[in-house]
């Protein structure tokens, strides 16, 4: 049984892979891994939502995911004068993130180890990115949703990314139990991008 990307300590054989790429018109230099998701390239989902997403300059802003670190070296980039904390729960994943976000230089970014938001204390945030775990399940997804309402400060938004076939239908009705303002902010090759105002 091969480790799933939400494994806390994958024992996969180690396959890093280091590219180059554009998001937001800024160049990253990314490094990943086996038994970390998308581990070839940043996954259509991720640029869709990178490509999409608000973030103010001094925004503080929590990656619920992390994985390697894109979204969240992203809105790094956007939040200049602001912070981005990243969560993960696999520990390869973190480590990946932290060693990405030192290789681009950036400095305002805290990669934790998390199962979900074990890590942040009652800390509250501006923003909250996530490109959920789907193959995690319903249950660790609606979580998320659930985690990021109680996080975010009032007026603050989430914003998601989810496949039409991989449950946004279901994802955005949960969200609309919680935010109250959830909208479709764009969709491409059967990705919505879903921004829900608390």
């Amino acid at each position: 049984m091969p480790d799933h990307y939400y494994t806390n300590e994958p024992t996969a054989a180690h396959d890093r892979k280091t590219w180059e790429t554009t998001l937001r018109g800024q160049s990253f230099r990314f490094t990943s891994d086996a038994g970390v998701f998308a581990k070839g390239g940043v996954d259509f989902g991720s640029r869709t939502l990178i490509e999409a997403m608000d973030i103010p300059k001094e925004a503080q802003v929590l990656d619920v995911g992390c994985g390697y670190g894109p979204i969240g070296l992203a809105a790094a980039r956007l939040a200049s004068q602001g912070h981005v904390t990243m969560i993960d729960v696999n520990g390869r994943a973190v480590e990946l993130a932290r060693e990405n976000a030192a290789a681009n230089r950036i400095s305002n970014v805290t990669v934790l180890q998390s199962d979900l938001f074990a890590a942040l204390g009652d800390r509250e945030f501006d923003v909250v990115l996530t490109n959920p775990p789907i193959r995690a399940g319903k249950e660790t997804v609606h979580a998320i949703f659930e985690g990021a309402h109680a996080r975010l400060k009032s007026g603050g938004a989430l914003w998601i990314v989810i496949q039409k076939k991989q449950g946004a239908p279901s994802a955005k009705q949960k969200l609309e139990t919680l935010f109250s303002q959830v909208e479709e902010v764009t969709k491409d090759k059967g990705y919505r991008i879903y921004k829900a105002t608390k």
